[in-house]
């Protein structure tokens, strides 16, 4: 199943979110300070990686090697905005372009939360897709299909049938009197 173009857009657009919201959070929490032409480049990054990507659905083998290449361009992009001179310990955390220890684990565990949660959401939007379209065709090809006509009967062979409730055909009435007892039991 390939996606349209709108869909396509929407897929990127929303895998683009995701991203710069991740980098950006971990950037801000990091005690970085942010610029908008550098968040708008992020974001053009972003989408444009992912855009390519979003013609069918994509697992966590691809999902997550995506996310960790753009989170590490992303912090490249959030870095370039403001680079000082190493400074006391307390200082930002993005100090440089390359990062500590410390940044690389919380990197990666964010980075594969979230593609573990992109991959679930794709899987789950895929198998909606599928059993909608799935419904759809049924529902077309039931109302697609020719009503078949029954055989008419010619005009005085057969005496009309004496009409039947079709209502009350299973029903079983428990209402009323008890039924007489059998002659002997109660004796």
């Amino acid at each position: 199943m390939t996606a349209s173009l709108p869909f396509r857009l929407l897929r990127a657009a929303t895998f683009a979110a995701v991203c710069l919201g991740l980098g950006m959070g971990a950037h801000v929490l990091a005690g970085g300070a942010l610029s908008t032409p550098h968040v708008f480049g992020g974001l053009v990054l972003a989408f444009g990686a992912a855009l390519p990507l979003t013609g069918r659905e994509r697992t966590l083998r691809v999902i997550l090697p995506l996310l960790a290449a753009v989170q590490v361009a992303l912090h490249l992009i959030f870095s370039l905005a403001h680079l000082v001179p190493l400074g006391p310990p307390g200082g930002h955390a993005h100090s440089g372009l390359v990062p500590g220890i410390g940044m690389l684990i919380m990197h990666a565990w964010a980075v594969t939360l979230t593609a573990l949660w992109l991959a679930h959401g794709e899987a789950v939007l895929w198998g909606l897709l599928r059993r909608l379209g799935v419904g759809l065709c049924r529902l077309l090809l039931a109302h697609l299909r020719p009503v078949p006509m029954p055989a008419s009967v010619p005009a005085g062979d057969a005496e009309p049938r004496e009409p039947r409730s079709a209502l009350l055909r299973h029903a079983l009435t428990r209402r009323g009197p008890p039924s007489p007892a059998p002659a002997g039991v109660l004796g």
